[in-house]
């Protein structure tokens, strides 16, 4: 097993239906550290470089609305193999596939509009990082 940092993101939509102390607790009850936390609305340019990669999508322009329409909750989680322990504990993106259970499964109910995000590389959360939390990570 090895130590690793991952961005996690409550989205605006965790954030307004209360779930943030929910995704916390079982990030912790997982055993994994929350090194950074802040809750923000986020910056349009971050957002959109946040979601590069899917700028020639057609759901680009309402991803990116969505993610800064209301606060998120962003944090810095670390520990043992953190990025698929958190991918496991966040659940399949579609809410209709994510396994009862994790939090995607018990709580989200659209795909655009599913509670977390969480980085899916260790290059992908140095880049998500640097992007939320600068110089920091």
């Amino acid at each position: 097993m090895a130590a690793q940092q991952t961005l996690i993101l409550v989205k605006p939509d965790g954030v307004a239906r209360g779930l943030v102390g929910e995704v916390l607790a079982r990030i912790e009850r997982k055993g994994l550290r929350i090194e950074a936390l802040e809750m923000r609305t986020l910056e349009r340019t971050v957002a959109e470089e946040h979601y590069a990669e899917h700028t020639d999508k057609p759901f680009f322009g309402e991803l990116v609305d969505f993610i800064t329409g209301g606060p998120l909750v962003a944090m810095c989680v670390s520990g043992d193999d953190a990025i698929a322990g958190m991918r496991t504990l966040m659940g399949a993106t579609n809410p209709i596939e994510a396994t009862p259970g994790s939090i995607r499964g018990d709580f989200a109910t659209l795909i655009g509009e599913n509670i977390v995000h969480g980085s899916d590389s260790p290059e992908s959360a140095h880049r998500e990082l640097g992007l939320f939390f600068p110089g920091r990570f």
